[in-house]
């Protein structure tokens, strides 16, 4: 399992991208401020990370100088909101292997990641997703339950193809939060619960089964 180290001293960007590339199979470290960064990528061995330069301390190119100069040839993604084009030209040319800027959609942070980290080879990805009589078009975006057609919002699409990549399991609100709305959306808004409910009413309520405690799931046998 890949670790990845992420430096970076919002408490809220922090957490969401370590629930995000938790939920994506990654072991994840965060440091909040340039010291911390340093001192913890010399103390363990991490396969990526994941940089924000704005840092209480120092600027964040300090702890690229220094990871570089101790030797350490690990990939390094700076994520900021320094987002001009000479700033990206500034960062690649510093030594690191990528550059987003802030606001920034997760999904396209993942794919980064696992870019960097050369994932090994996965299956072409399918353009059809189906579960029990619903399926997804992603080419096309269109739905459809027992073969009728259902109009989805884009919203709507998105979470059910989220809950579609992982039937059966419990997903949280601040997941399905992450991977739809993105990080800078009121973590403390319901926005999660009433979609849901949107899709229970064009789908099915029994397709969407409510986890206690964590959020919720496709379920494996939805009833008629």
């Amino acid at each position: 399992m890949n670790r990845i180290l992420i430096i970076e001293d919002e408490p809220r960007i922090s957490s969401f991208l370590s629930k995000g590339l938790k939920a994506a199979g990654f072991t994840t470290q965060t440091a909040a401020t340039a010291a911390e960064g340093r001192a913890q990528a010399v103390s363990a061995t991490f396969d990526l990370v994941i940089l924000d330069l704005g840092l209480p301390d120092a600027d964040g190119y300090s702890v690229l100088n220094y990871i570089r100069s101790v030797g350490l040839d690990i990939p390094v993604i700076i994520l900021t909101a320094r987002n001009t084009l000479d700033d990206t030209i500034a960062g690649l040319q510093s030594g690191a292997d990528d550059y987003m800027a802030k606001p920034f959609h997760f999904d396209e942070l993942l794919a980064r990641v696992q870019l960097r980290l050369r994932a090994e080879p996965q299956e072409a990805e399918v353009s059809i997703l189906s579960h029990n009589g619903l399926e997804l078009d992603l080419l096309r975006r269109v739905a459809k339950v027992n073969g009728v057609e259902i109009d989805l919002s884009t919203r709507e699409f998105e979470l059910a193809e989220t809950f579609l990549r992982h039937p059966g399991q419990a997903l949280s609100r601040e997941q399905l939060l992450s991977r739809v709305w993105g990080y800078d959306f009121d973590p403390g808004s319901n926005v999660v619960d009433v979609y849901v409910r949107y899709l229970r009413n064009k789908l099915g309520a029994a397709r969407f089964e409510t986890v206690r405690g964590i959020g919720y799931r496709l379920a494996s046998q939805p009833g008629n």
